[in-house]
């Protein structure tokens, strides 16, 4: 009896100790690691940045970006997997392994639905770009052309799984074409140069990878993959009015906490990040890079990345990609 109160009590003890280091009053009450799953110098690593020096001064503690890039964004994923869920860990991500990388791979060592998704930090869509003498210039005359020209035509993408690669599996899908699918693994300049060269028919990639292209006359902007025109190509349809409203293609940036990680300090963090994309700096900022402003509540958070992990597990099912 004596050691079962023993117990008890230790027990207690624990767990009142692991709320305390959860509670939100006193978090953060030492610096914050952010794990950034890619390498320096691209759009999550920039956001992540960003949002580190506004949250150090509004929570009044260091936010320390680390990046552990390698095996398609699954090492930094597991790294704060596997970490405390204190709130004091965190990850900077694309959407590969919160949703993509759970159709992909036979074995990870995380559970993409266990982490808790704290806010959406930037939404960077996507563009539909052909090479400058491809001969259509409308979506519509792109599709009559790769129907006439089955497996002749090729599009370039970073990688199997990316958001251009899955975008032009559903393409495909909606369409009824058959195009050749050519992975760059991760480097986007790669496939921007193909397509200048001539050597790629076209990609749906990130707008912000080719907004200096574009001006220049190096390729062409046929269509933006989003539900409304963009402010910066008040002249480019979108795929929509193009006719093909499903494709609707985008990447972004979140921040997500480990599993277990308590609500008061993932709604805390949704605040503070929320208060910080409303600095006029920080939109500045991110209309430079061509990122759009993320942000909502933490169950917004959670409903879009539940969302996205529903509709590209279709499309990856749909396609038939082979699991790594």
């Amino acid at each position: 009896m004596r050691g079962f109160l023993i117990g008890t009590i230790a027990g207690a003890l624990a767990a009142m100790a692991a709320a305390s280091a959860q509670s939100p009053a006193d978090y953060p009450n030492k610096p914050v690691k952010i794990i950034v799953n890619v390498a320096p110098g691209g759009g999550v690593d920039t956001a992540a940045r960003l949002m580190a020096d506004k949250l150090r001064t509004s929570l009044g503690q260091l936010f320390v970006v680390e990046n552990r890039p390698g095996a398609g964004g699954n090492i930094g994923a597991e790294v704060v997997f596997q970490s405390e869920g204190d709130g004091y860990t965190l990850l900077a991500s694309s959407p590969t392994p919160l949703v993509i990388n759970g159709w992909l791979y036979k074995k990870l060592a995380f559970d993409p639905i266990a982490f808790e998704p704290v806010m959406v930090m930037a939404h960077i869509p996507n563009v539909l770009v052909v090479r400058t003498d491809f001969p259509a210039s409308t979506v519509q005359e792109l599709v009559a052309h790769a129907l006439a020209n089955p497996d002749k035509l090729n599009y370039g993408s970073q990688g199997i799984g990316t958001s251009s690669h899955l975008t032009g599996e559903l393409f495909m899908k909606l369409t009824g074409t058959r195009l050749i699918h050519v992975p760059y693994k991760g480097n986007t300049s790669a496939v921007l140069t193909d397509i200048v060269a001539g050597h790629l028919d076209l990609s749906f990639i990130q707008f912000s990878a080719v907004h200096e292209l574009a001006p220049s006359g190096k390729l062409r902007v046929l269509a933006a993959a989003t539900d409304k025109r963009l402010e910066v190509l008040p002249d480019v349809p979108t795929m929509a009015e193009a006719g093909f409203p499903e494709v609707i293609s985008e990447t972004w940036n979140a921040i997500s906490a480990p599993p277990r990680t308590s609500a008061a300090i993932v709604t805390k963090l949704n605040a503070a990040l929320n208060a910080a994309l409303q600095g006029a700096d920080v939109v500045t900022r991110f209309r430079e890079l061509q990122l759009l402003v993320g942000g909502g509540d933490v169950a917004a958070t959670r409903k879009f990345v539940e969302n996205e992990r529903a509709l590209w597990g279709k499309v990856i099912q749909a396609a038939g990609v082979p699991m790594q």
